[in-house]
């Protein structure tokens, strides 16, 4: 054989290695069933809740939702935020953010609390640019505080406040557009980040990560949580006085894994996106559905862990699922671009 004939050859066999490798990296023969054990309390109408979080201790959720039609998008998307009250079971939407401006389509939220004001931090996408806005909180009173911009912003995800002024926030991939980005997403390259501002300027904190996305802080175990769904992995971080972030390990989860809640027991509860092409195809709006999971895990330190999939539907019921926020018995699961948001009632 000659050289050129065995030059073409190994080239041909290294296309069919990566694309193998892509097909079975992202969850693709994955066969996904209809499978809960519980009920659909209630489904929601509203389009593209991304991201919810819960308080607890005043028993509301905040929900972040965008009109989202197709990603990248090709114009402004819109988008709120929505106070749902869980007292009363009634679960009425509330929404807050309808004064606030059309170039609003809020990602990843999170809120911090002090006595009785809430500090509400979001990740917000205009058209041609990014930035975190500051909110706070009384009651169903929402005041806009300021924003924080940052070339540093490239693809910013989701965010956790540490207290009224510092936050992480997730890049999901290091470059913003073109062939660079379009290697990171099925050459699993492992270049985005996680940033942490001081109150003043941005910095890194974490580097070498596979597509950053949902992140959170376990205040009680000081440990930071970040979901990274190109390698299927939770990473466990140690934050510093300094606001860097140390590597502890990773968390095996199997599945394209997205926003990170916690019970009140401590146990993290992740939205999920088992078969990440599809979920692509999707999102690009060429497929009308994509599988949908949703994980709980029980993280009690350095290699020991169990994770558990306590909801998964091949589409046919919700798509896209992207956060699982847990209330007592109650999970409220929210997606990227569908048109509701289900309220789920568990066995336990």
């Amino acid at each position: 054989m000659s050289f050129s004939k065995k030059t073409l050859l190994a080239l041909l066999l290294l296309l069919v290695g990566f694309v193998l490798y892509t097909f079975i990296s992202t969850g693709f023969f994955r066969t996904v069933e209809n499978r809960f054990d519980g009920e659909t309390l209630l489904e929601i109408p509203i389009k593209g809740a991304e991201d919810i979080i819960v308080s607890m201790a005043d028993s509301f959720a905040l929900v972040s939702a965008t009109a989202r039609l197709s990603f990248p998008p090709m114009e402004q998307e819109h988008g709120g935020l929505y106070h749902m009250e869980l007292k009363s079971g009634n679960f009425v939407l509330t929404h807050l953010t309808s004064e606030f401006g059309k170039e609003f389509a809020p990602h990843g939220i999170s809120m911090f609390k002090r006595d009785s004001v809430y500090t509400i931090a979001v990740v917000n996408h205009m058209l041609h640019e990014h930035s975190i806005e500051i909110f706070t909180l009384i009651g169903k009173e929402l005041t806009h505080i300021r924003t924080e911009r940052s070339t540093k912003l490239v693809s910013p995800n989701d965010i956790v406040l540490l207290d009224e002024k510092r936050f992480y926030v997730t890049n999901d991939h290091g470059n913003a557009e073109g062939f660079g980005r379009l290697l990171e997403d099925y050459g699993n390259l492992a270049i985005s980040n996680v940033l942490y501002f001081d109150g003043q300027q941005f910095s890194e904190a974490a580097e070498g990560v596979s597509f950053a996305n949902g992140i959170n802080l376990d205040t009680k175990r000081n440990l930071v949580f970040v979901a990274s769904p190109r390698r299927f992995l939770i990473k466990v971080y140690q934050p510093q006085t300094d606001g860097s972030l140390t590597f502890v390990e990773d968390i095996s989860c199997g599945t394209g894994v997205d926003n990170i809640e916690f019970d009140t027991d401590g146990n993290l509860f992740v939205g999920c996106h088992p078969n990440l092409l599809r979920f692509t195809a999707y999102a690009k709006g060429s497929k009308q559905t994509a599988p949908s999971e949703v994980l709980k895990v029980v993280y009690n330190g350095i290699g020991d862990y169990t994770v558990e999939s306590v909801y998964s539907n091949d589409g046919t019921q919700v798509s896209g699922t992207s956060v699982a926020a847990p209330f007592g018995n109650l999970l409220f699961v929210g997606t990227v671009k569908d048109d509701k948001l289900l309220i789920l009632q568990t066995a336990e």
